[in-house]
């Protein structure tokens, strides 16, 4: 198996499916057996999303910008764990943010 290296500056930034309107993103891994999905998400200013959990740990860390949820604000710089199946949000962005995000099992969790 070899290593995977990735330069988010060689990808071009597409729309995000499944996320409100005018979200982009770089996704950086895809997701499988060596990797957990990991995504860069451009929020545009105005950006809003409703509460969601998942079966996997999220992981948010905020490159630029701010992201809001749950009444508490998030600056650049700011790293967030959110625990599988814990509802978050919602979520929005008065200014716009890029926030990298990880999805992922950690070892301790079970299905």
């Amino acid at each position: 198996m070899n290593a995977v290296t990735v330069n988010a500056g060689d990808l071009e930034w597409l729309g995000a499916p499944g996320y409100p309107g005018g979200t982009e993103e770089k996704v950086l891994s895809v997701g499988g057996s060596i990797a957990p999905r990991v995504t860069m998400l451009k929020l545009p200013p105005g950006w809003k999303m409703d509460a969601h959990s998942h079966r996997f740990t999220e992981l948010h860390y905020v490159l630029e910008g701010q992201l809001e949820s749950e009444g508490k604000k998030y600056p650049a710089g700011t790293f967030r764990v959110i625990p599988k199946r814990v509802a978050h949000g919602p979520f929005s962005s008065e200014t716009g943010a890029v926030v990298l995000v990880i999805w992922c099992s950690l070892a301790e969790e079970s299905d």
